[in-house]
């Protein structure tokens, strides 16, 4: 059974919880990199089950959605309520050749593009916090609440790596 936008929603947030989405994003490029290292390129290729990605793929997701995110933030903060469009991942997949791309540069990527991001959140007032735009599929969001999003999303992806990765018992 698909799961719906809120379940999502819920599902997402309930897994930063209360800890500082912050400091949860700044620890997301140092814990990919020990799993990545660990792994030979065929393990970090090889998809669990049809239809599910590899953690290859996975990396080259987060590194796509850090430019999405940059994208929204800086488009909320320069017009607050502005539109933010939906994306369909599962079409990013294919069209950007994940199975091709270089695990440990897209890593690099998002490395770069996160510590960016982190820098700019450092700098928001309290007022730009709580500037929001509409999301085509979720409606409005905070900067605030698209930062917790992805603090949950980060460790969304951190498990599903460690479960692929971790050797069977």
């Amino acid at each position: 059974m698909q799961e719906t936008i809120p379940q999502y929603v819920h599902r997402i947030m309930g897994k930063v919880g209360d800890h500082n989405p912050m400091k949860v994003q700044a620890a997301t490029a140092p814990k990919l990199a020990r799993l990545l290292k660990k792994s030979s390129p065929t393990k970090l290729r090889k998809r669990p089950a049809p239809g599910k990605w590899s953690p290859a793929e996975i990396v080259a997701h987060l590194a796509d959605v850090e430019i999405v995110i940059s994208w929204r933030v800086r488009s909320i903060l320069a017009a607050p309520g502005t539109p933010v469009q939906a994306y369909d991942q599962d079409a990013w997949v294919v069209s950007g050749h994940y199975e091709k791309r270089d695990p440990r540069k897209c890593l690099e990527q998002f490395r770069i593009l996160r510590d960016t991001n982190l820098a700019l959140y450092k700098t928001l007032t309290p007022e730009q916090w709580k500037l929001s735009g509409l999301h085509s599929e979720r409606g409005q969001e905070t900067v605030e609440h698209i930062v917790r999003m992805l603090a949950g999303h980060d460790l969304n992806h951190l498990e599903q790596i460690d479960q692929i990765l971790s050797p069977k018992k």
